[in-house]
């Protein structure tokens, strides 16, 4: 497990366009600039293992959690919308978890937003 999990997610998910975070719940969670949330760090919520929650595609979580459930989990309270739970007191390949963090980023970002995450130009209006 890396020395600060909260510290290498903190860094993926702010490195995305208008990104802030702020407690939820009692939880570092990461917001898309309207507010929505993309991704939530959890400690004690699942039965005092490290991971975080996260928005994600239909049927990903299933397919996930079915490969690897000890890599992946449904999280209580958001996972009945698809929301994908990830531990990080396991073996962690942070490229992965940046994939999915970009994922669940373009699940609730703007259209404008996922532009600017692509390097498009940004002329579509919301």
């Amino acid at each position: 497990m890396t020395a600060d999990p909260l510290e290498q997610l903190r860094k993926l998910c702010l490195a995305l366009p208008e990104t802030t975070e702020r407690l939820s719940h009692g939880e570092p969670t990461w917001f898309v600039r309207d507010g929505k949330s993309f991704v939530m760090y959890a400690d004690h919520h699942h039965d005092d293992r490290v991971g975080f929650w996260c928005a994600a595609p239909p049927g990903v979580q299933e397919e996930m959690v079915a490969e690897e459930p000890g890599r992946f989990f449904r999280p209580p309270y958001a996972g009945h919308r698809g929301w994908l739970g990830v531990y990080l007191d396991v073996e962690v390949e942070w490229a992965e978890i940046g994939e999915i963090v970009e994922e669940a980023y373009r699940m609730v970002a703007p259209r404008t937003l996922v532009a600017r995450l692509d390097g498009a130009p940004t002329a579509v209006q919301e």
